[in-house]
């Protein structure tokens, strides 16, 4: 049962693994390998507009539901991490590059997980909610029983204190990688 919850996001990681690895053979078999080197902007900017909905939870902005902005975030964040595997290559030129997209990867995980996680606690309380309520219990007595459990939701939504880390080192080493190329760059 649990596998069967959690498969979902375990195809969806390994899906854009194995999406990087199709497109950048495509583009090879057909003669455009250089490519990969534009989808780096391209899936930075896609990362970036998955950061609308970092702004709509904060009410920074109004549009959008937080619901569909969170849809709108993960598949952002996913296309643009796959198109930055494909910018990344198999390439070992420089360490700097392979930590930024390995951190990214991590970003990728971690958000997966929490995900999971909160899901899961989500259904948990509420079928409890539910079993408490067809037992015949009052409103009072079901918020004593859930105290607890819904005190673990909350805790399981602070996940963030995981995930944001990641993204911060991501971001960190994505810009170090960025200003290194403008540095390092031929401009003969």
């Amino acid at each position: 049962m649990l596998f069967k919850k959690f498969f979902p996001l375990i195809f969806s990681y390994f899906a854009l693994i194995v999406a990087a690895i199709l497109l950048d053979y495509l583009l090879h078999l057909f003669g455009f390998p250089g490519v990969g080197r534009y989808l780096g902007i391209a899936g930075t900017l896609l990362i970036l507009l998955s950061f609308l909905y970092s702004l709509r939870k904060r009410r920074l902005i109004e549009a959008g539901s937080p619901r569909g902005m969170l849809a709108l975030h993960e598949y952002l964040a996913w296309a643009g991490a796959m198109m930055i595997l494909v910018h990344s290559g198999i390439h070992f030129q420089a360490l700097l590059p392979w930590l930024a997209a390995g951190a990214m990867m991590l970003v990728v995980a971690s958000g997966h997980i929490g995900k999971f996680l909160l899901r899961r606690s989500r259904e948990a309380l509420r079928n409890k909610q539910q079993t408490l309520a067809a037992g015949g219990l009052s409103e009072e007595e079901i918020e004593k029983q859930l105290f607890w459990d819904a005190l673990t939701l909350r805790l399981m939504t602070q996940w963030r204190m995981v995930h944001i880390p990641f993204v911060m080192v991501f971001v960190t080493l994505a810009i170090l990688h960025i200003l290194s190329i403008f540095f390092f760059w031929n401009w003969k």
